[in-house]
């Protein structure tokens, strides 16, 4: 751990990150010197290894189990970090659930179950943190999906839950300026996590032909992104998002 990183000391707060992405996202905070808090919905054993990891590097990280579609479960995620911790000095909303279904198959319990998860999880969340997120200096980190902007067939509502992800980070940006407090959101391309693993078995060759760095994205690739968007070097970007996809045109 070092002292001098300058997010040494900070709070993170990384929903969704118990695996995958978020996982990374945790690892990549913690390893700075920051201390972390994850919020996570199912996978207690996923949880209490990144925790006993992050602990064995030296670290500091606790975790916290919660339905983001639900207000008071996002208030306790909150609520139990900053008695932990004190403060949030950054939320990164990288909770989500990437169900496809063509449009014969869409239902409204589909829908809403999509955009609970992906769109009134991030709302509810930021609402929660926003009374503790340090001002000025606070940062928000949103997670948006290459898939916005270039949908494939199946992936309607999920692209759709992403596009509004880019608004909401635009719209909050707006709100939040005057506070000193950033919005920017990531929209990766795919990435190799437990989630894609089907998608990568059925067309990664697919995938990487078309990606002109010639690999699939690792959970690393983006962690880095958003320890910069976290630091004080990315204090002028605000309201944007960063597509991270490899160069897929």
């Amino acid at each position: 751990m070092t002292g001098s990183h300058p997010l040494s000391n900070k709070i993170a707060l990384v929903v969704g990150g118990s695996r995958g992405i978020g996982a990374a996202i945790a690892r990549r905070f913690a390893s700075l010197g920051s201390r972390v808090a994850i919020g996570h919905r199912t996978r207690s054993d996923a949880a209490e290894m990144l925790m006993s990891e992050i602990a064995a590097a030296g670290g500091q990280c606790i975790a916290i189990q919660g339905d983001i579609t639900q207000t008071e479960a996002a208030q306790t995620i909150v609520r139990n970090t900053v008695a932990q911790y004190g403060r949030i000095d950054i939320l990164v909303n990288c909770a989500g659930v990437a169900p496809y279904r063509p449009l014969s198959a869409i239902d409204a319990a589909y829908v809403r179950a999509v955009f609970d998860a992906n769109v009134l999880g991030t709302v509810l969340v930021t609402q929660a943190a926003l009374p503790h997120l340090t001002s000025p200096g606070g940062r928000i980190i949103n997670f948006a999906s290459a898939l916005a902007f270039r949908p494939i067939p199946t992936s309607s509502i999920y692209a759709a839950s992403k596009a509004a992800i880019v608004t909401l980070t635009l719209a909050f940006s707006k709100e939040l300026g005057s506070k000193g407090i950033t919005v920017n959101a990531i929209a990766p391309g795919v990435i190799e996590t437990e989630m894609t693993s089907a998608i990568l078995a059925e067309r990664g060759a697919q995938i990487i032909a078309a990606t002109p760095l010639g690999r699939i994205g690792q959970p690393e690739d983006i962690a880095g992104i958003v320890t910069f968007l976290a630091s004080p070097e990315a204090g002028w970007i605000t309201g944007r998002t960063i597509l991270a996809d490899g160069g897929v045109i």
